[in-house]
């Protein structure tokens, strides 16, 4: 079964195309970080327009690359929500458009269980079930995966989620937008040894994150201290926000009992992370996957494999446009 998955959930225009049998055949991406850099956050009516201008010629260079044409595909999978409202009516009405066209079933996806699965387009993927921290731009949330479409949200972030402070504290740092990936090789820099911000929320039980705090921890030390402390600040701020995903990411693998993790999002893209987590897990017997670094933003691939997952399990929909902005993750089944 050949799917075409087309991503448009907030700034990224992303289009893949996914065989059942034979793995992902093609993708393709289109970026908008110059686009909003000068607002210093995404403009959701520019971010629609740019969707509408790049979706098409993105099909057709995707479809190009595998060789392939519309007779050649069983179906369309389109990010349905959460997300951007205009961003998210660009890739359904487009989809819909494509699945009456070509006369095709389309099918909406949930754009965090790509996410969360998107390490199975990887040639090691895990088994079900296992752990998975999913730290983006917009989410921050420990969930427990059972099965495709079995998810028990463990804990989630009650304020910034860990991507957003990550951007947040290295645009008042003078980073720029989006500046987390510029804060992290900033923080290699730093001295690890000169500040220490607090690990929120882990002198409680609970799998809850916070990190408003840690963001105005850094502003307040870089006003006392300066430009010249820049390196320090982003260091500590660093190592505060990984301790404490590791804390809660500890508590969670005890609870659930689970030995397998996966991470997922743009900052599991983090080099830091990543060895931190893989440390962890091996001293607990265990293993932790991470998809490769262009699957941990927003990407169409791992919209095109979890709507192959779904059409072989006889799911489709009608030509109806629906989206859905704030689309609970453990609704689904």
């Amino acid at each position: 079964m050949r799917i075409l998955g087309l991503e448009t959930s907030c700034d990224d225009t992303g289009v893949a195309l996914y065989d059942s049998e034979k793995g992902l055949l093609a993708h393709a991406l289109h970026s908008q970080i110059d686009t909003h850099a000068d607002y210093g956050g995404v403009v959701p009516e520019l971010a629609s327009r740019d969707h509408i201008r790049k979706i098409s010629p993105l099909v057709q260079t995707v479809m190009q690359q595998a060789g392939l044409s519309p007779r050649d595909l069983q179906g369309i999978a389109y990010t349905a929500g959460p997300g951007l409202p205009g961003a998210l009516m660009v890739g359904a009405a487009f989809a819909k458009s494509l699945a009456m066209a070509w006369q095709l079933p389309s099918i909406g996806v949930h754009h965090m269980e790509g996410h969360l699965l998107a390490v199975m387009l990887e040639a090691e993927a895990p088994s079900f079930p296992f752990l998975a921290l999913l730290v983006s731009g917009g989410h921050t949330q420990l969930v427990e995966v059972t099965a495709l479409g079995c998810y028990k949200i463990l804990g989630e972030s009650i304020d910034d989620a860990v991507g957003e402070a990550f951007d947040k504290t290295a645009k008042l740092l003078g980073l720029g937008y989006p500046g987390g990936a510029a804060l992290s090789r900033l923080a290699e820099e730093g001295d690890m040894k000169r500040f220490h911000f607090p690990r929120p929320m882990t002198d409680r039980p609970g799998l809850n994150f916070s990190f408003s705090g840690l963001k105005t921890c850094a502003v307040n030390t870089f006003a006392k201290h300066g430009i010249e402390a820049r390196a320090d600040i982003a260091r500590a701020f660093q190592e505060a926000v990984i301790e404490t995903l590791l804390i809660k990411s500890r508590r969670a693998l005890d609870v659930t009992g689970l030995k397998t993790m996966v991470v997922a999002g743009g900052v599991g893209a983090n080099k830091a992370l990543r060895a931190a987590l893989e440390k962890m897990l091996l001293e607990r017997n265990g293993r932790v996957y991470f998809p490769r670094p262009e699957f941990c933003t927003d990407n169409g691939a791992m919209i095109a494999y979890v709507g192959c997952q779904r059409f072989l399990r006889g799911q489709s929909e009608d030509l109806a446009i629906k989206i859905y902005p704030r689309w609970v993750l453990d609704e689904l089944r």
